[in-house]
């Protein structure tokens, strides 16, 4: 959808970092929480992060420590730094406005062993 438009990911080998963004349309950028979910093949989507319009970011057990969620106001994105990287965190990585159930088209994160 026109609302929520990513960009980022890659191939990185493990312990790299990667980066995604989810440029939000205006509207819908400061009122509502946003939240990254990642999918693999086979298995139903999974929660990863989420930021709060006040800023207050949360994220899964598995990713606790490694990924960072925040907003840039300048740019209208809210983005996922993801650092110390392994083979399991390879996904497809989707942005998502719960609020109205918007999703992002999703982008491919690999990280090799």
């Amino acid at each position: 959808q026109g609302q929520l438009v990513e960009s980022g990911g890659g191939l990185v080998h493990s312990g790299g970092s990667l980066r995604l963004s989810c440029a939000v349309s205006g509207e819908y950028f400061t009122m509502n929480s946003i939240d990254w979910y990642r999918q693999t093949p086979g298995h139903e989507r999974e929660w990863v992060a989420g930021l709060t319009p006040s800023d207050w970011p949360h994220y899964a057990a598995s990713v606790q420590d490694r990924f960072t969620i925040s907003r840039d106001n300048a740019a209208h994105t809210v983005n996922l730094e993801m650092n110390n990287l392994k083979p399991e965190d390879t996904a497809v990585y989707y942005c998502h406005v719960g609020a109205h159930n918007f999703w992002g088209q999703g982008r491919q994160g690999t990280v090799s062993s």
